[in-house]
């Protein structure tokens, strides 16, 4: 086991169809559709009451039973015991039995199916050195940090060779530091193993930096599905624009005249647009705005009302015409500070732009 014989694991597929869940009169689940392929690391990202860690339940089986089909690897699941799913699911919490050793803890999903002793062994040694803690074997949980606990957690529900991995904000309780270590942790150890995996998490970066694709919840239903770029670079609505990263947002119309577009802000000003478009917003992030001290194409004018310095950049606060603008500059390279009251020009950079 997590050998050669790792690259063969059984990758299934999961396919959700129209499911609907709810707690008593409130509806949490609204008629959600997904095809999530196999093998690959998908993330479920939302903000809290989003519904994304009820998807997550229904699909391992805890909780009420939802209306709709959950198929893994093409069997319907849906009213099954969570056991009989071949799913292993890591916790927020690590759920770990505090008075057993790690290599019991380890060992406790595969005494439940009554596997043979000196397998029990060679699985467990073999998933400890997995997640690097075999030399731990040995302690119980309380001797272990936070990031030690979540990768005996790991440790726990892979060796029961589970066709899908789900993970449920599993890095929420550890310092800013181990999560983007342990965040890498998770990526290699998916991506070596092979195994299907979703992972909830309401942290923008955490999905970016480890999914192939995700689904953005909101209200208990999907916003919209992609990559981490394509939802970045082409929300669908003003929710996901918001929530994948930080979004300026102008009211206005697109005009067209002939092959040239062009989007007037509700204060008369004039942006290009290098293709028409319907909608009465524009979503221009961070880094597509620069400041300058005179007037341009696509130029709109600001004050300065906030300057926060965040290392590798200097972020703006700026008021143009009623509406606040976040605008990112690279510190460094003799580039100068702007005060804040400062009066300014912002040019938009329109090629990125979506109007929605």
């Amino acid at each position: 086991m997590f050998t050669e014989g790792t690259k063969n694991m059984t990758k299934a597929g999961i396919k959700i169809e129209n499911i609907h869940l709810s707690f008593g009169q409130t509806k949490v689940l609204k008629g959600v559709n997904l095809d999530i392929k196999p093998g690959e690391f998908f993330a479920f990202l939302g903000p809290s009451g989003s519904g994304k860690s009820t998807l997550l339940r229904a699909i391992a089986g805890f909780g009420p039973h939802p209306k709709g089909r959950i198929l893994i690897g093409g069997r319907d699941v849906v009213g099954l015991d969570p056991w009989v799913r071949n799913v292993g699911m890591v916790f927020q919490s690590y759920a770990l039995w505090p008075h057993l050793r790690v290599r019991d803890n380890v060992a406790f999903g595969l005494k439940e199916r009554r596997v043979p002793p000196e397998q029990i062994k060679s699985k467990v040694d073999a998933a400890l050195e997995l997640v690097d803690l075999a030399h731990l074997a040995d302690r119980i949980p309380n001797q272990l940090s936070g990031g030690q606990q979540q990768r005996i957690a790991l440790a726990r529900t892979i060796v029961v060779e589970p066709e899908v991995l789900l993970l449920d904000e599993p890095l929420s309780n550890l310092d800013a530091s181990l999560r983007v270590q342990m965040r890498r942790e998770l990526l290699r150890l998916q991506r070596q193993l092979g195994l299907t995996t979703i992972f909830v998490t309401h942290d923008q970066e955490e999905a970016n930096t480890t999914s192939d694709r995700m689904a953005v919840l909101d209200g208990g239903v999907i916003q919209q599905v992609g990559t981490p770029q394509e939802l970045y670079d082409q929300p669908f609505n003003l929710f996901v624009a918001n929530f994948l990263g930080t979004a300026n947002i102008l009211e206005g119309r697109v005009e067209t005249d002939g092959d040239q577009a062009r989007f007037v802000t509700k204060t008369g000003d004039v942006l290009s647009l290098p293709q028409g478009g319907t909608g009465t917003n524009i979503v221009l992030r961070p880094q597509n705005i620069s400041i300058q001290q005179q007037s341009s194409a696509n130029a709109l004018r600001g004050k300065i009302l906030l300057r926060e310095f965040l290392g590798s950049q200097v972020r703006y606060l700026i008021d143009a015409g009623g509406a606040e603008l976040v605008v990112d500059q690279t510190h460094g390279g003799g580039r100068e500070w702007f005060g804040t009251g400062s009066e300014v020009y912002l040019s938009a950079n329109t090629s990125n732009a979506v109007v929605i």
